[in-house]
């Protein structure tokens, strides 16, 4: 059933792409630029962004911008606390308001979607920031219930989504992230760095791969480099303590947070890439990998074998060996290599940031049909 009003009229929450775009900050970016392309009306999708110091500037996709000087915790207490003021006082009639996390934007009459990408503050609540801390645990499922749809980000999440918040299978839909727009390197890096994209926190279990880095480094001791790609949290002091202490000294860097342009090209120089999460719900690290050629190596953890499907080595989150393992078989069996690209390959044309708005769009065209004109 199509939506026949005259506009479609949507909004989407763009505060998590405002500064540093992790995983949740890039989805949110590269689907409301996927919608922007898909959308006749360049004033039928509003990009919603509330902070006192930060703007909507350049390099947001083309949009109506809401753009309100509010401070982004202030305005989330009176939201998730109060479900005041609606949506609709700040950017006027909207037909569907899209929140990127689990819980609603208030609105008048739109319909209401969120977005889940994990339930990790759930079992962890300690690895997450104070407000989510206060307010995702005890305000999540009821928020979901209440949506008009939920997007899960996978079949693990959505999963998740049914079996432990209570949401009906029917009001949820899978969107996941796409594939970026990157052309293949031109060569394989069989003695390239060993990649690790994702920000030091806990769940990202990088103290797993240093261990297992270690052992690497005991069995072959030519290996090459370790490169942590990512923002140090408070929880990475004993990491970044460890990487200045033998064996790892001089053979680990920690490049830090990397901007979106710079990406491609580290891949482009890595002779693999391992996530070891505890919990994806997507990793979209492995996916910008497979893209550009890169063997990957992931945890049995969350949605990741999921994405990987097939293309990498999955091994037991705890077994530091085991990925020691795996980064070695990489190394010294070329064939191994050679074939996990070309399963990457395969496996990255599967997702699809214009497949992801066609969803988007379809589930959006619905919820509008069925609200009161």
């Amino acid at each position: 059933m199509c939506y026949h009003g005259p506009h479609l009229r949507i909004l989407l929450d763009y505060r998590p792409a405002l500064r540093e775009r992790t995983g949740v900050g890039e989805y949110v970016h590269e689907i409301a630029a996927a919608l922007a392309r898909r959308l006749p009306g360049a004033d039928q999708l509003a990009l919603f962004s509330s902070s006192w110091k930060d703007r909507l500037g350049a390099g947001v996709p083309p949009g109506r911008r809401v753009d309100i000087r509010v401070p982004v915790r202030l305005l989330n207490a009176l939201w998730h606390r109060l479900e005041w003021p609606p949506i609709e006082r700040f950017a006027g009639g909207v037909d569907v308001a899209h929140s990127f996390h689990p819980l609603l934007i208030p609105a008048r009459r739109a319909a209401r979607v969120v977005t889940v990408h994990d339930l990790d503050f759930l079992d962890h609540p300690e690895r997450t920031r104070r407000e989510i801390r206060r307010d995702y645990p005890t305000l999540a499922a009821d928020h979901a219930r209440r949506a008009d749809a939920v997007v899960a980000v996978s079949r693990f999440t959505a999963a998740d989504v049914e079996r432990r918040l209570g949401v009906p299978a029917g009001k949820i839909v899978v969107c996941s992230p796409g594939a970026p727009a990157w052309a293949p390197r031109p060569m394989a890096a069989p003695r390239g760095p060993i990649l690790f994209m994702g920000t030091l926190e806990p769940r990202k279990n990088v103290g797993t791969l240093l261990q297992a880095y270690g052992r690497l480094i005991e069995a072959v001791p030519d290996a090459p480099e370790l490169w942590l790609a990512g923002a140090a949290t408070e929880d990475a002091s004993e990491w970044l303590g460890a990487i200045e202490q033998p064996p790892l000294r001089g053979k680990v860097k920690h490049l830090g947070y990397i901007q979106s342009d710079r990406r491609y090209d580290l891949y482009s120089q890595a002779s693999m890439l391992v996530l070891p999460s505890h919990l994806e719900g997507f990793g979209i690290p492995v996916l910008e990998a497979m893209t550009v050629g890169v063997p990957v190596i992931v945890s049995n953890r969350g949605a990741l074998p999921e994405v990987a499907g097939g293309a990498g080595q999955v091994v037991d989150a705890e077994d530091a060996e085991g990925f020691a393992a795996a980064m070695r078989r990489y190394l010294s069996e070329p064939g191994a290599a050679s074939e996990a690209i070309d399963r990457g390959f395969a496996r990255a044309r599967a997702y699809s940031w214009d497949a992801s708005a066609s969803t988007l769009l379809d589930l959006y065209q619905r919820l509008a049909a069925g609200r009161p004109q």
